[in-house]
């Protein structure tokens, strides 16, 4: 009788065992996912965005003028909203930036020298709300110019931004810029 008792006990041990992995096989523990390290994040970037001026014959025309009174103060982003910031002195001419405090900022630059990669030829234009934009790739970012108004203007967007500030500016410079006739 004692061999019986051992054999059972052993017996409901072993569908114990069974049950349990089996349970936990077809439920899961409920936290399957594993926890993924979480880098860093930036720190916020405080004070004035330092622009380096560049050529800009046409920032003091009355297209810059109008452009640059009529930019909003906050554009879309992948990441949430860029806010216009102030800009370092001495600040170029007819320039806007906007920033999350942690990115690289969004810059607007108006009146520029017409870009050397702006040819007769050109073939990769894009039409964003009607405006023609030529984009020319760089590290980490891609600068929009303006290819058919009256002024050159440069919108530089960090890779990891989306296309909302594009298609905001390109709303604003649709509404205030007339279209080149030549």
């Amino acid at each position: 009788m004692d061999r019986t008792r051992v054999v059972i006990a052993a017996g409901l041990a072993v569908l114990l065992v069974a049950g349990v992995i089996i349970v936990s096989l077809v439920f899961g523990s409920g936290n399957d996912q594993v926890a993924q390290p979480q880098p860093p994040s930036a720190p916020l970037r405080t004070g004035p965005v330092p622009l380096v001026p560049v050529p800009a014959p046409a920032a003091a025309s009355a297209d810059c003028t109008t452009l640059i009174q009529k930019v909003p103060a906050t554009l879309q982003a992948d990441k949430g909203v860029l806010t216009k910031a102030a800009l370092a002195e001495p600040a170029p001419p007819a320039s806007v930036a906007w920033t999350d405090q942690r990115s690289e900022p969004v810059v607007l630059r108006c009146g520029l020298e017409k870009p050397a990669e702006l040819t007769p030829t050109t073939q990769n234009l894009r039409a964003v709300d009607g405006v023609s934009w030529l984009p020319v790739e760089g590290p980490g970012s891609t600068t929009w110019y303006l290819a058919d108004r009256p002024v050159y203007v440069a919108l530089t967007i960090p890779g990891d931004t989306g296309t909302g500030p594009l298609q905001d500016i390109s709303t604003l410079v649709g509404k205030t810029l007339a279209k080149k006739t030549s």
